[in-house]
């Protein structure tokens, strides 16, 4: 049998195994537009039919010793390395995803999955002094049911960093990918745990559009929501789940700097900056939006970033090109107004600006200003604003100008210097001597400010503080005995 035959999921969602939802949406490539395939969109009876499944089938799932849970992860592993084409295949074409960007993310996946494993097996809780003669502990327990919404940019990735922690840690799953990449960022998935052994009922997915999000976040049998998206979504979200008593994980937008100091080799820092702004065409969180450069080397620098963004063209990625498409027109017209905005307002347009269908071509703007929208606002684009600095602070002013916090580069000749001066700049993740995007299933990942609440992602404390409670135990050998 042909593993994720289209046959097989085609126009459905995942409920209890491969099942038909109330509506079917169609999943086109931003690339060439052609249909790619249906996959089944939800209703808000839908969703409660899963979170009910889900919440019947978490009690035995739980109940089973963390091995059990740990060795369904690393089978998941196993067919996700056996069958790695077949989600790069639907990245390339349902994402535009670049060959490299996705062959990179399918192999996050499957450090998730061995990262989850380890998860399951890690020690859970504490013992604890007591003021009485008994046994006192502190254990971290499942929540239960957890409610996980993802993106398009990166979908598999970006769901599987919530949904494998959470389900080894013991809690069913119910997902509500982005519907514009419903298939690589959730049926896939879906596939490659009923693969694996999961039981029936233990993970969900539901697409469709914002009120069968709105459901998920409101049902009152979803204790925990893992949100990665826009601020702007995200805000809504997390006043909803305030309300409601409830946790929200919110991984949200940035607007990331990358300060370069005068005493860089400028060559490989321009390179850095390319590949920080124009990878997977800037549809990333992390994405490098504001490269801060001290005026001895700016103009230098600008000279050098526009050469390498006149290089690189964006194209079908199914072809070969390093750049895929823009993901709609909506988006595509949002990098437009701001790029055309910014140079009207008096930056320079050095390099791109300019776009055919969904390929927006790599842009750098110089001489921007801070009251430019290239330097105040997410583009989510191919866009690289450049404004030169002439000492520390002011760098430093401009960084934390900016609501967002999410990741920060330094690039400087002496790195213990550029670590100093991150200590200076509130960020959720700080790198020196490099560009601003990366990911490691072992490492914590999220920003502060405007881009979330913290790192709820990656490493093992980060997942088990997300997607556990703490329970305080007590054991004595006799009844205590008290005065009336």
């Amino acid at each position: 049998m042909t593993f994720f035959a289209q046959q097989d999921w085609n126009g459905r969602g995942f409920v209890g195994g491969w099942s038909e939802l109330d509506g079917t949406g169609t999943v086109t490539s931003p690339a060439t537009g052609a249909e790619l395939a249906s996959v089944g969109f939800g209703s808000a009876g839908d969703l409660a039919d899963a979170v009910s499944l889900a919440a019947a089938a978490q009690r035995d799932w739980a109940a089973r010793p963390a091995e059990q849970r740990a060795a369904v992860m690393r089978r998941a592993a196993a067919v996700m390395e056996q069958h790695t084409d077949v989600l790069v295949g639907w990245l390339v074409d349902e994402a535009g995803s670049g060959q490299g960007k996705a062959a990179f993310e399918a192999g996050l996946v499957i450090s998730e999955l061995h990262h989850a494993a380890a998860t399951a097996l890690m020690p859970y809780g504490q013992l604890l002094q007591s003021s009485h003669p008994r046994l006192s502990l502190a254990r971290r327990r499942p929540v239960g049911v957890v409610g996980v919404i993802s993106p398009f940019n990166f979908p598999a990735i970006l769901g599987s960093r919530s949904i494998f922690p959470a389900l080894a840690l013991g809690n069913a799953v119910v997902l509500k990918p982005d519907p514009r990449t419903s298939i690589a960022g959730g049926l896939f998935l879906a596939a490659v745990l009923e693969e694996a052994g999961l039981p029936a009922g233990v993970f969900a997915v539901v697409p469709g559009g914002a009120d069968v999000g709105s459901a998920l976040v409101e049902h009152p049998d979803v204790p925990v929501i893992s949100f990665t998206g826009s601020t702007a979504a995200g805000r809504v979200i997390g006043e909803r789940a305030g309300r409601l008593l409830k946790r929200a994980h919110l991984e949200l937008g940035g607007n990331n700097a990358m300060i370069v100091l005068p005493d860089v080799d400028v060559a490989a820092a321009a390179a850095a900056g390319a590949w920080g702004s124009f990878l997977h065409q800037g549809q990333i969180c992390m994405t490098t939006g504001r490269h801060i450069v001290h005026a001895d080397i700016h103009d230098e620098y600008v000279e050098l970033l526009a050469e390498k963004a006149e290089a690189l063209r964006a194209g079908d990625p199914a072809t070969g090109t390093p750049l895929g498409p823009i993901i709609d027109q909506r988006q595509r017209d949002h990098v437009h107004e701001i790029v055309t905005e910014t140079v009207a307002a008096g930056a320079q347009l050095r390099a791109g600006g300019e776009y055919t269908d969904l390929f927006y071509q790599p842009t750098v703007l110089a001489e921007v200003r801070p009251d430019h929208r290239a330097f105040t606002d997410e583009i989510f684009g191919p866009v690289a604003p450049v404004i030169r600095f002439d000492e520390i602070d002011e760098a430093v002013d401009l960084v934390n100008a900016s609501e967002y916090g999410l990741s920060v580069a330094i690039l400087s000749g002496d790195a213990y210097r550029a670590f100093e001066l991150g200590d200076r700049i509130p960020s959720g993740i700080l790198h020196i001597n490099d560009q601003t995007v990366d990911d490691e299933s072992q490492a914590p990942f999220g920003g502060t400010g405007a881009s979330g609440t913290g790192a709820r992602f990656g490493g093992h404390e980060a997942n088990i503080e997300a997607f556990t409670e703490t329970q305080w135990v007590t054991v004595q050998s006799q009844i205590q005995r008290y005065p009336f």
